[in-house]
């Protein structure tokens, strides 16, 4: 995957095209992520320990990987990324900008 855990991303298509977000997990068997607060759902829960209520509780779904890609750390724009060996050490870079995105 392009994208791993901890990423700032931004949804380049869907109903949610446009928004920024990290990453707050990656599923590689599935080819998904989860972004914080992109593709909201609203999900029915029993009552249990951690909500003593239940009811109807609003959370994020995944969503595919390729609808999402890495924000530049130094433009904020959309870009690619590439990988670079850096002082023995694989670094992902990305394209626009020529930044490293992993310290």
């Amino acid at each position: 995957m392009h994208v791993k855990s901890g990423d700032n991303v931004v949804v380049i298509s869907g109903k949610d095209k446009g928004k920024k977000g990290r990453i707050l997990a990656a599923y590689p068997k599935t080819g998904r992520v989860l972004v914080e607060g992109v593709n909201m759902v609203k999900k029915h829960t029993r009552p249990n320990a951690n909500n003593p209520q239940g009811g109807i509780v609003t959370q994020e779904a995944s969503i595919h990987a390729s609808n999402v890609m890495i924000v530049d750390p130094k433009t904020g724009e959309p870009t690619r990324i590439g990988s670079k060996v850096v002082d023995g050490k694989k670094v992902r870079i990305a394209k626009k900008s020529g930044e490293a995105l992993d310290k």
